[in-house]
């Protein structure tokens, strides 16, 4: 028998929600400069009916009133609206699906000014690119494409892969900041992000709130905060690197957000949020196209298709808490009424655990890995109580929702 140890604090036994597809193992959304190795993470929750806290949400979904929530948002942005014609609201994005839904639907439908403000991917896919460039040329959105220190970004990826099995998590804090800081920078005082990350499985209570937690976006000592799992301060003193090379990662203080009354909101609030209805608009509106081909890893064509280290990132997620892309997409798409619970079932257990070779070798060179490093990292932070060897010395999932695992 081999070792069952649970790790970075998840439930040692194995659920999966009756109604979807997703297991208690999928982490909350953390404050990723803060995150270190194998910290202990907040799950989404069951209720005793066995049900996901996504699942249930989206159920009190259908009896909110959203012609109410959708004046609601009216009055906000009267509020906030701009009598000279500047900008008066920030939206970052990349141009897919969400962002041009948010964006566009803010500037047709309620009249306001959006700036549209993008952290450049890692590598460009060139559908990504080309929905980047159809955003504003098609879709009408004025943009901000912010690039970061190349060198510097390289090692903090490099590091969050090495160390704590998260690529994107140096990624997710310039996407995270760069809304606040633009609109500190350009004196605008709202920013709008699309859905709230609550609707997939964070504490349903974070759905009650249109409000982004500002412990997201905002820090105080910016020398302690972690890229890679590596301090601020460790990189400026051993790595050659200057205080200026991380000021685009260092997000407003609370104190300054505070005093320029900066509001960060979620549309999702206010406006019945489906991904594949934004992807529906957007095709029809900014020009968005999907892919010509579904992405390693999942069924899906048209979601997360920017970046080429994209992949990665689930593909990690997948080791650490065995919920590949796949299940991340079904999972959604039954509560959108999209997919039955058995077509789910079914499109997990045949694309969960694919690796993602397309871009693979593009990936090692941008961390400067060999592929041998490559595995051992993966296998030094794959969960134990999650993955086992079989008769062929093969990793299999213990676990899986479709009943087949090792152990099922």
């Amino acid at each position: 028998m081999q070792e069952n140890k649970n790790d970075y604090g998840l439930p040692k036994e194995i659920k999966f929600c009756k109604k979807c597809v997703i297991s208690n193992q999928r982490p909350s959304s953390a404050v990723e400069f803060k995150t270190s190795y194998n910290d202990k993470k907040e799950v989404i929750n069951f209720d005793k009916s066995g049900i996901c806290s996504a699942c249930v949400y989206h159920e009190k979904k259908n009896n909110i009133d959203w012609n109410k929530r959708e004046q609601e948002l009216h009055n906000l942005l009267d509020f906030f609206r701009s009598k000279d014609g500047s900008y008066d609201v920030i939206v970052p994005g990349s141009g897919g699906k969400d962002s041009a839904f948010t964006s566009h639907i803010l500037k047709e439908k309620f009249g306001m000014n959006p700036l549209t403000v993008t952290w450049a991917p890692h590598l460009y896919t060139s559908i990504g690119w080309e929905n980047m460039q159809n955003w504003s040329h098609i879709g009408g959105l004025d943009n901000i494409l912010f690039t970061p220190n190349g060198r510097l970004h390289r090692l903090m990826t490099r590091n969050a892969f090495h160390n704590l099995l998260h690529p994107f998590q140096p990624f997710i804090i310039g996407q995270r900041i760069i809304g606040p800081s633009m609109a500190k920078k350009f004196g605008v005082k709202l920013v709008m992000y699309g859905e709230n990350q609550a609707e997939y499985g964070n504490s349903i209570k974070d759905n009650r709130n249109p409000l982004m937690d500002m412990s997201f976006f905002s820090v105080n000592n910016p020398y302690e905060m972690k890229f890679g799992g590596i301090k601020m301060k460790n990189y400026i003193e051993k790595n050659k690197f200057s205080f200026g090379d991380f000021r685009p990662y260092i997000p407003p203080s609370k104190k300054e957000l505070l005093e320029l009354k900066i509001d960060v909101h979620y549309l999702g609030y206010y406006v019945k949020w489906d991904p594949q209805e934004c992807y529906y608009y957007a095709s029809e509106n900014t020009g968005f196209k999907a892919n010509s081909e579904r992405t390693e890893g999942t069924y899906s064509k048209y979601s997360s298709i920017d970046d080429k280290i994209d992949p990665f990132h689930y593909y990690t997620t997948l080791i650490k808490f065995g919920l590949g892309r796949c299940s991340y997409d079904a999972a959604q798409e039954v509560r959108n009424e999209k997919l039955t619970r058995d077509e789910a079932i079914y499109l997990v257990e045949k694309y969960d655990t694919e690796f993602p070779k397309k871009f693979f070798k593009e990936f090692l060179e941008y961390i400067d890995t060999s592929e041998e490093k490559f595995y051992n990292t993966i296998d030094k932070f794959r969960s134990k109580h999650i993955w086992m060897k079989n008769s062929n010395n093969e990793w299999k999932l213990r676990h899986n929702v479709s009943g087949t695992g090792l152990e099922d």
